[in-house]
């Protein structure tokens, strides 16, 4: 699992490569919460690279949402393959978390 951070205007882009399981959670947890606490408003979670996604790496966001309160001007998720769009489906995050079909959507969103 890895995390690539860039600035694009006042939204941060956080791409997630690999797979989000209870082994790699910590981790990204860790450095997501770094990029919330130093500042950064708006996140695109971008999972263009991202090829599974466990319940612990739901429990992420889902901490990361409620940090950003109000969700959906704060923070979107995007580019989700079909696997990882079921688990958002299944387990009501799609409703919860703003999903887009791309990250120049959801940048152009927030």
């Amino acid at each position: 699992m890895e995390l690539v951070v860039n600035e694009i205007g006042d939204v941060t882009v956080v791409r997630i490569t690999g797979n989000l399981n209870t082994e790699t959670t910590p981790e990204a947890q860790s450095q997501l919460q770094q990029i919330i606490e130093i500042g950064a408003k708006k996140l695109v979670i971008d999972f263009e690279k991202l090829d599974y996604i466990s319940s612990s790496g739901l429990r992420l966001f889902a901490v990361a949402a409620k940090q950003l309160t109000p969700v959906s001007e704060r923070m979107r998720v995007c580019d989700l393959s079909a696997v990882v769009q079921e688990v958002f489906d299944i387990s009501g995050f799609a409703t919860l978390i703003p999903v887009s079909p791309s990250q120049a959507a959801a940048l152009e969103e927030m």
